[in-house]
């Protein structure tokens, strides 16, 4: 696959650099958002060579590439740079294209492109906390050497740090300067500011503005709020500031007025809000602990297709992780990719088409190493039978890993090399049960899509079958 030649064709087909407003890419998606979706030849993208198909939501064109995505978002970004506006984009233009589309697909589109730049630190920090807790397990570490101290705290870096981290990709999303966000990010997590929330001293701002003392480290929703009303304030101070002295007084006014508003009611909302889908999470995983791998479990391909795998899952995983200690979505997601693995072999193993049956093997193992999309859309959505298989076996398996309390430890992509984040210290079975449901859900998936072929003539002379 010659990536230049795929990103001028994928360019081609959706009007033009003229018509990007920005792009961006996760693990095998090229993610494009358009002014005008009606100059997508969305049939021609997905009769490309290296396009497995493509989905227009969230406010995204969403291409699924692959695992080559990285270098055609490369190629695609160069060929942005060299054309007269690439990046030149105007606000105003923006604002009025987002005005058209829905408010669910505006929020969908807002904290995917949020939290997608996000995930290569998160992923960084989550697996430094899974190696410790390998090493710690096999007694290959002292907990009280300098190596053991210094894992410990890099591993808790992004988190401990996350409001500084989505301020940062917040303001990139937002249109506000990226480092006076993350300066907003610092200030709900200064050592002065954890101090007084520590000490459960009250304080006034201005002598009659009471601060709340809530602890906002590990938290996204409060500076996704702030960082979304700082946008318009600081807007505004470049609207009203004069020329002369804009430079330092435009974001002297934007902190200044951003400093009361973060701290005493912008903040503050968000904490509770925080705290509200907190008691919503544990209300659940106290009364039916099996829900969530449940619906996870059987639903995650479509979470997937709508693109709402990281708009919907990263902030109930992040909050259910800083709260709980580990969230049972992350299980209920394993064992939908490996679904995906178990059907995209049974294609394989019926397929005559020498490329079917090497698309169906290949992709079924990157399924298993959690990267589903090849296989997705690939081979299973596309002969129907083998998805409804993964929906089976994925409720299935994720039923009775949540019977089992199967939980996920930390928070990273889910998949056959990623296993060791179901260590539980404290419960060595979270682990076995583990890999006890992701063997039934490949061996389900299997035997369904293996069943399945076997019963429709149809889909057996697609797959070059007598």
């Amino acid at each position: 696959m010659n990536t230049k030649v795929l990103s001028e064709k994928i360019l081609d087909n959706i009007g033009g650099s003229q018509n990007v407003k920005n792009a961006t890419h996760c693990a095998t998606r090229l993610r494009i958002t358009v002014k005008d979706e009606t100059q997508i030849n969305k049939e021609t993208i997905d009769e490309l060579d290296g396009v497995l198909g493509s989905v227009n939501t969230g406010g995204q064109y969403q291409v699924i590439i692959g695992q080559n995505v990285g270098r055609v978002y490369e190629e695609f970004s160069n060929q942005l740079q060299d054309t007269a506006n690439a990046g030149a984009t105007e606000v105003e233009a923006i604002s009025e294209e987002s005005s058209k589309k829905s408010v669910f697909s505006n929020i969908l589109d807002t904290i995917s492109g949020i939290f997608t730049p996000l995930l290569p630190a998160i992923t960084a920090a989550a697996m430094i906390k899974t190696l410790l807790v390998i090493l710690d397990l096999f007694h290959l570490i002292d907990q009280s050497g300098g190596t053991y101290k210094v894992l410990t705290f890099a591993g808790d870096t992004a988190f401990y740090f996350m409001p500084v981290l989505v301020a940062f990709s917040a303001s990139m999303k937002f249109k506000l300067n990226p480092y006076l966000g993350a300066l907003m990010g610092l200030l709900l997590i200064h050592p002065s500011f954890v101090t007084i929330v520590a000490d459960k001293n009250p304080i006034n701002l201005f002598g009659f503005l009471p601060v709340t003392l809530a602890n906002y480290s590990s938290t996204v929703i409060p500076i996704m709020l702030i960082i979304w009303i700082a946008s318009y304030v600081d807007r505004y101070a470049d609207k009203f500031c004069p020329e002369a002295v804009k430079f330092f007084i435009r974001p002297l006014v934007t902190f200044l007025v951003m400093i009361p508003l973060a701290l005493v009611v912008i903040g503050p909302l968000g904490y509770l809000v925080g705290i509200g889908l907190e008691n919503v999470i544990d209300a659940i995983q106290a009364h039916a602990i099996w829900v969530l791998p449940l619906i996870f479990g059987a639903l995650s391909p479509i979470f997937i297709m709508t693109g709402m795998h990281y708009a919907i899952t990263i902030p109930l995983v992040l909050q259910s992780i800083s709260s709980n200690g580990f969230d049972m979505l992350g299980i209920g997601f394993l064992v939908a990719n490996i679904a995906q693995g178990g059907a995209a072999f049974a294609v394989g193993r019926y397929a005559k088409a020498t490329q079917v049956k090497s698309l169906a093997y290949s992709s079924g193992f990157t399924a298993l190493l959690g990267i589903t999309e090849p296989a997705l859309y690939g081979v299973n959505l596309k002969y129907k039978k083998p998805f409804l298989a993964v929906m089976i076996a994925g409720g299935i398996s994720g039923l009775l890993a949540g019977i089992l309390s199967v939980k996920r430890m930390t928070f990273a992509p889910t998949g056959l090399t990623t296993l060791p984040i179901f260590i539980d210290p404290a419960n060595p079975w979270n682990l076995i049960f583990a890999i006890l449901a992701s063997v039934l859900s490949f061996i389900l998936a299997f035997i369904l899509t293996t069943a399945f072929i076997y019963k429709d003539n149809h889909l057996q002379k697609e797959l070059g079958g007598k």
